[in-house]
């Protein structure tokens, strides 16, 4: 019963951590580039970055295994690669989780990227400083509390995952099942006080990101 419960919060927590690294080198990049630059396309392309935030979970579940799937010129090359599909794997997981987390890094890097005074970068450009210094030495240290803020979020957003990955990877005791997915099996079974115990802990977890977050910011 123990290996039974803590499974799944492993699994939550692996993906949680991995797609939460990849989000925070994403949301780095992009959030930097597109704070600072202006371009033509450049609120349709930043509608697409933020879509999965208000897109249904089975839509964004859907539109990955379109674009993964075995038909798809992704797929193709990914099975060719690993000779096996993405999909029902424990990175469709990871994948799951970082389309739909991605979104509140980005926001929270950019407008903390956005709040940088111009003058405190070209001081440090006019010292010598290439704009990688300026990035590592300059922008991230004053853009510090609103990454840690997205990054917790985004932490909080994946390990909650549930519709895209149901969908995407499935639901592989062991292998794909997470928490959130493991509640939905153990209410639909009538295992009750398992799956209160699994929200129970969910519901303390989040509470205090986000209590962590309010303090932050």
């Amino acid at each position: 019963m123990a290996v039974e419960f803590w499974s799944p919060v492993q699994k939550s927590i692996e993906i949680a951590c991995v797609s939460g690294l990849i989000v925070l080198i994403i949301g780095l990049i992009m959030g930097r580039m597109m704070s600072k630059k202006n371009f033509k396309g450049k609120v349709i392309f930043e509608t697409i970055l933020m879509l999965p935030l208000v897109l249904p979970p089975s839509v964004v579940g859907f539109l990955l295994i379109v674009i993964f799937g075995k038909n798809s010129p992704v797929g193709k090359g990914i099975e060719t690669i690993f000779n096996q599909s993405i999909i029902f794997t424990w990175w469709a997981a990871v994948i799951a989780a970082v389309v739909v987390s991605f979104p509140l890094m980005y926001q929270s890097v950019k407008t903390g990227f956005s709040s940088i005074d111009f003058g405190i970068e070209e001081a440090a450009r006019i010292d010598g400083a290439n704009e990688w210094k300026v990035f590592i030495f300059v922008s991230i240290p004053l853009a510090f509390k609103s990454i840690v803020s997205g990054a917790v979020l985004s932490f909080a957003r994946a390990l909650g995952e549930f519709g895209a990955t149901l969908m995407f990877a499935g639901n592989i005791p062991g292998k794909t099942q997470t928490t959130s997915t493991a509640i939905y099996v153990a209410i639909d079974s009538g295992n009750l006080e398992t799956a209160w115990l699994w929200v129970l802990m969910m519901v303390i977890v989040s509470f205090i990101m986000l209590i962590a977050v309010q303090y932050i910011r």
